[in-house]
């Protein structure tokens, strides 16, 4: 493949906003949202100011992992519509000046997918290497040490084959053996046709997991997790973070399968591919993931998906972003569809709509691309949800200290007094509508100005406007116990962003090349006032400065 197609490089600073489709919306009155409903509400997303979608899994699936468990790459499940649904999707959103991105689930798939179907159904089939199978030890116990995300060992024993099978999820998600270049080939064909039928481009799954060690070597031990300082990407409950993950993700011979997919993308104008990292160092793996122009255009991490979020971490965490990426492009997210949602991760049962206001500014003035949760512009907390209302088996596996991702994925409020919050016309939608939401409904919250989202809907409007927030450089100020302070710089504009992440009153004295400064107006966002060489921030306040 050469001659690269043109890209206007949208995703470049641009806003993406996730859909999780079976709770979007649901236009046939089965509880379940579709995509339909997805087209039917499209006009929210764009006057929201969001430059694309990414739309989580719709293909046909078992639902066992709801939708990340695909049984045909190439079609969609009818729970969620036809292919000429989605062909429907495309167009209109494309009127609306929106790209589209899917996901794409290479990792694994289901174990009713046909590929495993045959795989297992011998050891001299065609399909015999598809998958990663292996023997017993002497003693009959799996291969090696490997753990699964969803608990216990990542091998399930299979009677057809008398070996085991890995899965690094559940054992209704088989892992690819991405070793065999036929299993490489066949998705990527999957992932062409796609591209042809006019998406714009990708959100990957688990995408530094597509390799395993040859060898099967066992992973290193580290001890039980440190409750006090969890690791973002792994619940603390869970034995997945006793090991160093050394040999079953992350190895080197993802890179050359991460240069074939962006060849393929590069034959396609203005396209794009963002993957999802969850490594023992994700910043690592983002640079090493995006380094140069041959692999993915973004990444992201789960740094900022945990509970931590004070001035010195933020300042922390952006300090080794800048030292180890680099000129690598990030994708941030605050919220998504396996987290807490960050209005109650970071704000607590009852959270201060001023630090909404503050997260959604700072995520807003970051260098690079902007990823918005569905609901995360209405401000809502996280459902609490009954154990017999569950349906992630992540969470009724390892109830009651984790109770799965769930409470964040109920359906979205559109109508504050409709049956169901205007999600559905069902009686019964797959999971309840949290009565916390129906205040935040969609109807609610847009004629008023003083709402979360006119907020957001405002930024992020104004934030198109700021060439050195879209595209700039990051220079961190010095670190504060209070107040997180960057530098924002492009050729034609100089901004600085200030942050007070705290619940106290707290005080910023600019660097001398900033006394004479002026206040940005126009983001929306409040609390902070300059005095003099000093911008006094009230609690959770924060302002955009620009040199005089």
């Amino acid at each position: 493949m050469s001659n690269k197609a043109p890209n206007n490089g949208w995703w470049r600073g641009g806003v993406i906003y996730q859909i999780y489709p079976r709770s979007f919306q649901d236009s046939n009155g089965d509880g379940i949202g579709d995509l339909p409903g997805i087209t039917q509400r499209l006009d929210h997303i764009a006057a929201l100011g969001a430059d694309g979608i990414w739309i989580s899994p719709f293909f046909k699936s078992p639902m066992k992992d709801f939708g990340y468990d695909v049984s045909d790459y190439c079609d969609v499940d009818p729970m969620f519509g036809t292919l000429d649904d989605f062909k429907a999707l495309v167009a209109r959103a494309h009127q609306l000046g929106l790209k589209v991105m899917i996901d794409q689930v290479l990792s694994h798939c289901s174990d009713q997918h046909p590929w495993f179907v045959e795989s297992r159904s011998s050891r001299d089939n065609p399909k015999a290497d598809w998958f990663v199978w292996a023997d017993a030890k002497d003693d009959g116990n799996p291969p090696n040490n490997w753990l699964s995300i969803f608990g216990g060992s990542a091998w399930q024993w299979d009677t057809r084959r008398c070996q085991y099978y890995l899965h690094n999820f559940l054992t209704s998600q088989p892992d690819l053996n991405f070793h065999n270049p036929q299993v490489q080939d066949a998705l990527l064909a999957t992932v062409k046709f796609w591209l042809d039928l006019g998406v714009d481009g990708y959100r990957l799954d688990t995408v530094n997991f597509f390799f395993h060690d040859a060898q099967l070597r066992d992973n290193p031990g580290r001890g039980a997790p440190d409750l006090n300082n969890p690791d973002p990407a792994v619940n603390p409950f869970n034995p997945y973070g006793w090991q160093r993950h050394v040999y079953d993700k992350s190895r080197p011979e993802n890179l050359p399968f991460l240069q074939s997919l962006r060849a393929l993308l590069d034959q396609y104008p203005d396209t794009t591919m963002v993957g999802e990292i969850g490594d023992d160092d994700g910043l690592a793996r983002v640079a090493e993931y995006t380094a140069g122009s041959d692999k993915l255009h973004m990444a992201y991490c789960f740094d900022l998906l945990g509970e931590a979020h004070d001035a010195p971490f933020l300042h922390g965490f952006l300090q080794r972003f800048n030292t180890i990426v680099g000129d690598g492009w990030p994708c941030w997210a605050l919220s998504n569809h396996d987290v807490v949602r960050s209005a109650t991760r970071w704000g607590g049962p009852n959270p201060d709509p001023r630090l909404l206001r503050l997260a959604a500014a700072f995520q807003a003035s970051l260098r690079g691309t902007v990823c918005l949760y569905q609901g995360e512009e209405l401000g809502l907390p996280e459902a609490e949800l009954r154990y017999e209302d569950l349906q992630d088996p992540y969470g009724i596996t390892m109830w009651p200290q984790f109770k799965g991702r769930d409470g964040c994925r109920t359906p979205m409020p559109w109508s504050a007094d409709a049956p169901q919050a205007g999600f559905t016309t069902g009686s019964k939608p797959w999971l309840p509508v949290a009565d916390t939401h129906r205040p935040l409904a969609v109807d609610r919250q847009a004629g008023d100005s003083g709402s979360v989202l006119s907020f957001f809907t405002h930024l992020l409007h104004w934030r198109r406007q700021q060439v050195a927030l879209r595209e700039g450089s990051l220079t961190l100020l010095p670190a504060d116990p209070q107040v997180l302070a960057f530098v924002r710089q492009h050729d034609t504009q100089t901004l600085m962003c200030v942050f007070n992440f705290s619940d106290q009153p707290a005080e910023l004295a600019l660097p001398g090349d900033w006394q004479g400064a002026t206040a940005l107006e126009g983001s929306g966002l409040d609390g902070a006032r300059l005095a003099g060489a000093t911008v006094k921030c009230a609690p959770w306040g924060g302002m955009f400065l620009q040199r005089g």
